[in-house]
């Protein structure tokens, strides 16, 4: 078993390599090096997006903000997809250098953070579906559901109050849809949350006073006052020259909150030319051709992260097969404190969430020293996770070859470790190929947790897409196409497989088919 264990240590190792590479890239330290900066793009209009007219291209005011600090400070600004519930984490861990993305300031968050000066201010609006009569304020609400975004100021409100039955959403299209279907009875978002999904999605209205105030502000690291202050500079000058003022007005969120903090009091502008075009892309109406070449150009995006889920499956699946056979053969016939060890690893992995893991790895790690790269950090988490299961699947298969074929191989001169190596391992592996081939499909759709490290894969990528066209069906049906395609010729290798390792069966050598004897 010896040259087994070296051959697969071999392997393990070179994945952890292969995949470890971009983690231990060295860090650019030239004062030009781009300015990284983490958003949500599936939190939609108006803040960061993708374009409806070009999905590979991010717009919003907030990447206009951003773009215009770089510029007055010199550098080339970097976006970098994360979960929004992850954003701060992924601050502290170091994944990017700011986050903007409609980040309130509380007193909270600026005990762990450092903001700079606010670069918006507004309050929280009240949404209903338009022929609903009886809710006109918040206190209309009692005893009613009332959904909001998960970690926000509003979702505080709410849990202020016990007189309401509060859903919180992970994206604010999620909250809006419950609405509009009557599984909610009111949203309380920021108020330009409400401004763009009531103008464009038909049935909903904002009704009640403003409730609140809100400032946003860019976050970044607490020891990274040097770079806070930068930002407040080019704010302050983006204030002055007015810039702050014609981007904000450029997508019609311009509000009388703004005046005196944000820029000189005075009536708003009545040009509101990005706000005009992503309502005009929105309510458009395109036929079937044109709903054709728009599903075509989802195509793309749904590749790449087609791509990346491939990538991510196959290298987790191969650590986990062989990380599974040495867990396994160690449970079965290692010394007492190592099966000791096997049955606890197994029991541990098996008997806690796949989520709390990638968790404890991409954001626990680094308290202790440990910083991972997202795609290794994601091939490790779901390679532990599923290496406990293959290693059941591996003793099961052991266990259910008779005991006399293990005496028949020692009988014959064989040592414990040649009879599994040429005897046992090879029978068992044609029994378990099953069950492996059904886990690897799991671990397919398994992969759409990674979303929650920075990673875009393609349950991500449909989640994007889907917010800004509000079209779940369509989109949702060709991601599901995109899994089934991936899936289908591992099915069909699996078929081979069992076929190559069945007694009397046919094996494919050199493209050509030879009995086996």
């Amino acid at each position: 078993m010896q040259p087994l264990i070296r051959k697969c240590s071999s392997l393990l190792a070179f994945c952890a390599v292969l995949c470890a590479a971009p983690a231990f890239a060295p860090a650019q330290t030239s004062s030009r090096s781009p300015i990284t900066w983490g958003a949500d793009a599936e939190g939609g209009a108006p803040y960061e997006f993708q374009d409806p007219q070009n999905p590979s291209r991010i717009i919003g005011f907030e990447v206009d903000i951003v773009n215009a600090i770089g510029r007055i400070l010199g550098r080339p600004t970097q976006f970098v997809q994360n979960q929004w519930d992850g954003l701060i984490p992924g601050l502290e861990r170091g994944n990017y250098r700011m986050v903007v993305s409609g980040l309130e300031i509380t007193p909270d968050r600026s005990r762990v953070i450092r903001f700079s000066r606010p670069y918006y201010v507004t309050y929280e609006q009240l949404v209903v579906r338009k022929k609903e009569s009886r809710i006109r304020t918040l206190d209309d609400c009692s005893r009613k559901k009332v959904g909001t975004l998960k970690a926000s100021l509003a979702e505080r409100m709410l849990y202020e109050r016990n007189d309401l039955q509060v859903l919180s959403y992970d994206g604010q299209i999620n909250a809006y849809e419950d609405l509009l279907n009557g599984r909610v009875d009111a949203v309380l978002m920021d108020y330009i949350i409400g401004l763009y999904n009531v103008a464009s999605i038909p049935g909903l209205r904002i009704t009640g006073p403003p409730l609140g105030r809100i400032e946003y502000g860019i976050a970044v690291r607490k020891d990274d006052a040097e770079l806070v202050e930068e930002i407040d500079a080019a704010l302050t000058q983006m204030i002055a020259s007015g810039e702050l003022r014609r981007i904000l007005e450029n997508w019609n969120l311009w509000t009388p909150v703004c005046n005196g903090i944000l820029g000189k009091a005075g009536p708003p502008n009545q040009q509101h030319p990005d706000y005009d075009t992503y309502l005009e892309s929105r309510l458009k109406k395109n036929s079937g051709w044109e709903k054709v070449v728009q599903y075509a150009g989802y195509l793309p995006l749904l590749a790449k992260g087609a791509v990346v889920t491939l990538e991510l499956s196959i290298m987790s699946m191969i650590l986990a097969v062989f990380a599974g056979l040495n867990i396994a053969l160690a449970r079965l016939y290692a010394p007492r404190f190592l099966r000791t060890f096997a049955v606890g690893y197994i029991e541990l992995i098996r008997g806690t969430p796949l989520l709390v893991q990638l968790f404890l790895i991409f954001y626990g790690l680094p308290h202790i020293g440990i910083r991972l790269s997202p795609m290794l950090a994601a091939v490790l988490g779901l390679a532990l996770n599923y290496s406990a299961y293959e290693a059941e699947n591996y003793r099961a298969g052991i266990q259910s070859i008779p005991k006399t074929q293990m005496e028949a191989a020692l009988a014959l001169g064989m040592t414990q470790m040649q009879a599994l190596r040429y005897v046992i391992i090879p029978q068992a592996i044609r029994m378990v190929i099953p069950p492996v081939t059904n886990d690897f499909i799991a671990l397919l759709k398994d992969s759409s947790l990674v979303s929650v490290i920075t990673m875009v894969e393609l349950t991500k990528a449909y989640s994007e897409l889907a917010s800004i066209h509000y079209d779940y069906l369509g989109i949702g049906l060709l991601a599901a196409a995109m899994y089934f395609l991936i899936g289908l010729p591992f099915v069909r290798l699996a078929r081979l497989a069992e076929r190559y390792f069945t007694p009397g069966g046919r094996s494919i050598i050199g493209g050509k088919q030879k009995q086996v004897d």
